[in-house]
């Protein structure tokens, strides 16, 4: 920060220390603050336009700069982009409306599959076999980085241990209803108000960080906020239903991959949604930024058939692109604000099944490293028939 600053004119710095949430998303905001967040080691870098050049050779030069990256911004679905939106930035993830719009009800009644009892259980969690585990999660805490969540919905009440906005004038109530669906697959209770149970680790310790705005969207430095805030906080696993389109070839982004295994040395995994961009078939769409890095787990959606859902982005970049694991991720229940339920579809809704089975492998485990976490979910996964670029290695599995 010392060699940007003398190089390239970067005014004030502050720093972000451990669980420091105070400002913080008011520090992002602001033109004349560059903000460093010291547990992980990132910075979110303010210059003005005629120093970006020199920001850019000083990072280069400097040694101790791994990588210098523009900032973009990261989406959650249902979303679409804002007209005005820059070029370069693409909605991750569609509404599964917009999706079913471009198919045929026949097409979509042959992918559902034989119809499930959901009486007593989601379709999801009998999927991956959560309805026959006697581990619960308990005391391992789950963070969800995501829209926010509903404090008062009856399910939750109770199991929020700490929550965070990092979303400049919005407290951490959702207003968009993505953030409080994917904290309840994750973490949902053993008997919810009404309806099937939906969650998979009933008795996880739930962190909620909330880092994209109401509609849906936000820049890399309010995720990075929440990942550092997460950590910080001692989560065992985030879960990330959110992220960016990117081109076929496309490299992963250095800062997210920096930052995951900064956090996989500290003990946490990360798991993020592969994208929804595709159009089965013939399109297959790249694995969405950033659950591209090599060290986040990147997680497809499979629809009650377990084949994959035709908005599933799929493995086709090279390193970090691929797949890892499939999970349930079409008409998903679980919870909505004002105390509801709602169905939604997506990578989204595929992503915190696999947070909520990583804490119950922690439950089980509680000594094992991230790393050990990690394969011992990919190597628990079921095998199924379609490439593994589309699937990973299998069908999530809980132990």
């Amino acid at each position: 920060m010392n060699a940007l600053r003398a190089s390239a004119d970067i005014a004030s710095v502050e720093r972000v220390r451990g669980t420091e949430t105070a400002n913080v998303a008011e520090l992002l905001e602001r033109p004349d603050v560059s903000v460093l967040f010291e547990e992980l080691g990132a910075a979110v870098v303010e210059v003005r336009p005629e120093q970006r050049h020199a920001l850019v050779t000083s990072a280069e030069a400097e040694s101790s700069i791994i990588a210098a990256e523009p900032e973009r911004m990261v989406y959650a679905s249902p979303i679409t982009a804002p007209q005005q939106a820059p070029t370069e930035f693409f909605p991750a993830y569609r509404s599964d409306e917009e999706v079913v719009a471009h198919h045929t009800m026949a097409e979509i009644a042959a992918a559902q599959g034989p119809a499930a009892d959901e009486e007593k259980w989601t379709w999801g969690l009998q999927a991956i076999r959560a309805n026959l585990s006697s581990l619960t999660g308990r005391d391992v805490k789950v963070a969800v980085i995501d829209t926010g969540v509903d404090t008062d919905h009856p399910d939750l009440v109770g199991r929020i241990e700490a929550s965070a906005s990092f979303v400049p004038g919005e407290a951490v109530e959702d207003g968009n209803g993505h953030g409080t669906h994917c904290i309840g697959t994750a973490t949902g209770p053993a008997t919810p108000r009404q309806g099937p149970r939906y969650g998979v680790a009933c008795e996880a310790r739930i962190l909620a960080a909330k880092v994209l705005n109401n509609a849906g969207s936000g820049t890399d430095g309010q995720i990075l906020a929440g990942m550092a805030w997460a950590v910080a906080h001692g989560a065992r696993v985030i879960s990330m239903s959110l992220g960016a389109r990117v081109r076929p070839g496309e490299l992963f982004p250095q800062t997210y991959e920096k930052l995951a295994q900064r956090a996989l040395e500290r003990g946490t995994v990360i798991v993020a949604a592969a994208g929804n961009d595709s159009h089965r078939p013939p399109e297959i769409r790249p694995v969405s930024r950033p659950a591209n890095c090599p060290s986040i787990l990147a997680v497809s959606a499979l629809d009650k058939a377990l084949t994959p859902s035709f908005f599933s982005n799929g493995g086709i970049n090279g390193e970090g692109g691929e797949v890892n694991i499939a999970a349930p991720g079409r008409d998903v229940r679980s919870a909505a604000p004002g105390g509801g339920y709602q169905s939604l579809s997506g990578t989204s809704m595929a992503t915190p099944h696999v947070a909520g089975v990583l804490a119950l492998l922690a439950q089980a485990n509680p000594n094992a490293s991230a790393a050990e976490l990690k394969a011992s979910l990919v190597s628990g996964a079921f095998p199924l028939t379609q490439p593994a670029r589309d699937v990973g290695s299998g069908l999530l599995q809980a132990p």
